[in-house]
């Protein structure tokens, strides 16, 4: 069951954030990808909670979470203040952060700005090429289509066969077979319903990629071997760009690596050093 922590970004009132909270001990914020919603990282809440502090959330725009309201600048540091604000509102420090795809940019980023003490980046966006960057939004962009324009009825139907979530969820998971069908029909409903996704492609599409270090502060990067959005050989331009961050394939994965590898991905984030 989701929470509302409701916050001021930029100057502007009533940021809704929708989350979840579970766990004992130090903070540890879960930020998913475009499209997505904070249940992508449900495989491995549990194994998590069990060492951290887990709140995991939807962000702005996305999942349970409105859009935000006019007058916020649409750029990624309006991510990372909202959730500053939201870890203000929950009386939270430097949480140790991980995010996936997206996620994982906005983690990067907390980092950098001195939001975060550690940081894992499950395959984060912003390590592309141009053209790179052109197949992963206009695949994931494609994907939204597909979700908007399939009955929800076809949706269960095709989620309750080995078949039908390859069919569905192929390229996003490397093992869609091992798919939970809720999850599945959860998760092509929050793709086709997320009010923020058109204007944080259409950003993403003018160029948007991570710049410079993250030198003060522990960082993981993992990414998936069997990643379709965003192809392995982005983890060698991250390296060449955090050269101290500690880099972890995670085998037999795809884009989002929680579902096909819980133990991996959760053990991953749990052996990040403490900032």
């Amino acid at each position: 069951m989701s929470a509302i922590a409701t916050v001021t970004v930029a100057g502007v009132p009533g940021v809704e954030i929708a989350y979840h909270r579970k766990g004992a001990g130090e903070p540890l914020l879960l930020l998913h990808g475009i499209g997505h919603h904070r249940q992508a990282f449900d495989p491995v809440l549990d194994r998590l909670a069990e060492h951290r502090d887990v709140i995991a959330l939807d962000l702005p725009g996305f999942g349970e979470s409105p859009d935000v309201p006019d007058g916020i600048p649409n750029e990624l540091d309006t991510f990372a203040y909202a959730i500053e604000a939201f870890c203000t509102a929950l009386d939270v420090e430097r949480p140790h952060v991980a995010g996936n795809s997206m996620g994982g940019l906005i983690a990067l980023r907390m980092g950098q700005l001195g939001l975060a003490r550690s940081v894992t980046a499950l395959s984060p966006a912003g390590f592309w090429t141009p053209r790179e960057r052109t197949w992963a939004i206009g695949l994931l962009t494609n994907l939204r289509r597909v979700a908007r324009r399939t009955p929800e009825a076809t949706v269960r139907r095709l989620s309750h066969t080995a078949a039908g979530r390859r069919v569905m969820t192929g390229v996003i998971y490397h093992r869609p077979a091992l798919r939970d069908p809720d999850a599945v029909v959860a998760e092509t409903r929050a793709l086709r319903d997320a009010p923020a996704f058109d204007r944080v492609a259409a950003h993403a599409r003018s160029g948007i990629t991570f710049d410079g270090d993250v030198p003060d502060i522990p960082v993981t990067i993992a990414w998936g071997t069997h990643d379709r959005v965003l192809i392995p050989t982005q983890a060698a331009r991250a390296h060449l760009q955090l050269p101290r961050a500690r880099m972890i394939p995670l085998l037999d994965c795809g884009h989002v690596p929680m579902n096909d590898a819980p133990a991996l991905v959760a053990d991953t984030i749990l052996e990040t050093p403490e900032g």
